[in-house]
């Protein structure tokens, strides 16, 4: 994708190509799930395929392809619908791409303790401090991890946070469905 920085890891690529299809997309989109395949072995494996996504002509060797998956349910918890999942071995990897409310620390002192978890996401939806940010959290079978954090106030290519640490439950979530 135009925006990926060449230099970073495959990983981080394949993160930021998924934010940029996400982003092209708008705001207000449902959860979104990626297998990661290696590139090479997809584009030696399966050619009818690799043609099909544009690979064939592809000089990197390195890489990562993402492949969006059936649409994630959105009547099920997160965290229920990712206990369901099992990856065939082709699968290096997976991906997932969320939309949620964030409030900055300074926000935690003022939230009420007696919140069940429905109006806890009342109060954080009407606080006036709130902010939308879609996440992508990716990891790898071998326990890589990669985030990208876009917020819906600054949302161009050049104000997307990345790093491995960001989201650290929904990356452990995702490591999860690779566990034996």
């Amino acid at each position: 994708m135009s925006n990926t920085p060449m230099a970073a890891s495959p990983l981080t690529r394949a993160v930021l190509e998924i934010d940029e299809y996400v982003s092209g997309l708008g705001w207000d989109q449902p959860a979104r799930l990626f297998a990661l395949v290696d590139t090479a072995r997809l584009r030696a494996q399966e050619p009818s395929l690799a043609a099909q996504l544009g690979l064939e002509d592809e000089s990197e060797t390195a890489g990562l392809t993402p492949i969006e998956q059936d649409e994630v349910p959105s009547g099920k918890p997160l965290d229920e619908f990712l206990a369901t999942i099992a990856w065939p071995d082709a699968v290096t990897g997976c991906a997932l791409t969320v939309e949620r409310l964030m409030l900055p620390p300074s926000a935690e002192a003022q939230v009420p303790s007696d919140l069940d978890e429905a109006r806890l996401a009342e109060w954080v939806a009407r606080h006036p401090e709130r902010q939308e940010v879609r996440m992508t959290v990716a990891v790898l079978r071998d326990g890589s991890r990669e985030s990208a954090l876009r917020l819906r106030e600054k949302d161009t290519p050049t104000e997307v946070l990345t790093g491995p640490d960001l989201v650290p439950g929904l990356a452990d979530a995702l490591a999860a469905t690779f566990a034996d």
